[in-house]
């Protein structure tokens, strides 16, 4: 379909095929948390730092995207839940496929929590939208978690290998998981996944070799690229955080020459 290989070569990058997303969702969840207070600051950081594409909620497309910095591929967010919720884990559709397209999106997005009370309405949600997406020829990138009373390590290998079989088997595009912790068995994952394989960042962490390190050892397993949130835009310069992760997907930059873009920041 032509139409959804034009809008993927907007999120990935052309030479390499990687992406490097960059989710703001967490307005809805979290509320508007630091370094999300000003969206169009934070676009415009992460678009000069390299980003390929950027998540975000229907209303906040007019508040920031493409008014700032450079180019940046748009995916609109379909799912929310809050954590004043007392079932947060219950993500719920709050927009349609055709109305991202009308926004100017060149995807959007889905989160669903395997393992949650209201799973199985959240895999219908997901193969509606699938149908969707197909037929206005639009990728989708689905958000796939082990999340639930019954999960006690939502970073388990076999539990990440099965979530992301799911989206793939559903009929994503792209699919997005947690890192295992390990280049080894990350390869597993995405070794299961027909789909192209993206991770996410996850809570903030205080070591920017930590994260760098994750970003390195995802690619060495067959990631085609990370979405990561709060681990660039909480970090004390956004900018050049996404410019170190960016020279690892994109100029298969070392560990070392990508810390050096954060030694003077």
């Amino acid at each position: 379909m032509i139409g959804k290989e034009i809008r993927l070569e907007r999120i990935f990058e052309r030479n390499t095929g990687n992406a490097l997303v960059v989710p703001m969702d967490h307005g809805i969840s979290d509320g508007p948390v630091a370094g999300i207070e000003d969206i169009q600051e934070t676009i415009n950081n992460v678009s000069l730092g390299g980003a390929t594409a950027i998540v975000i909620h229907k209303g906040l497309v007019e508040y920031g995207h493409r008014g700032y910095g450079r180019d940046v591929g748009l995916i609109v967010h379909m799912s929310a839940s809050t954590s004043l919720s007392p079932r947060p884990n219950r993500k719920v559709i709050v927009t349609s496929v055709e109305e991202a397209i009308r926004l100017g999106a060149d995807g959007v997005s889905i989160h669903v929590n395997v393992g949650a009370e209201d799973d199985d309405r959240m895999l219908q949600d997901m193969g509606e939208i699938v149908s969707e997406c197909r037929n206005w020829s639009i990728p989708l990138l689905a958000m796939m978690y082990a999340r639930g009373k019954d999960i006690a390590d939502p970073y388990d290998v076999d539990l990440i290998r099965h979530v992301a079989r799911i989206g793939a088997e559903v009929g994503a595009d792209v699919v997005k998981v947690n890192y295992t912790g390990d280049e080894e068995t990350f390869r597993e994952v995405v070794r299961g996944c027909p789909a192209p394989v993206l991770i996410a960042g996850g809570p903030r962490v205080d070591s920017d070799r930590q994260v760098l390190e994750m970003v390195s050892g995802c690619m060495n397993a067959g990631a085609k690229g990370v979405s990561i949130g709060r681990n660039i835009w909480q970090h004390r310069d956004p900018r050049n955080m996404t410019a170190a992760v960016s020279s690892i997907l994109f100029q298969k930059k070392s560990l070392e020459e990508a810390g050096k873009l954060l030694v003077q920041s």
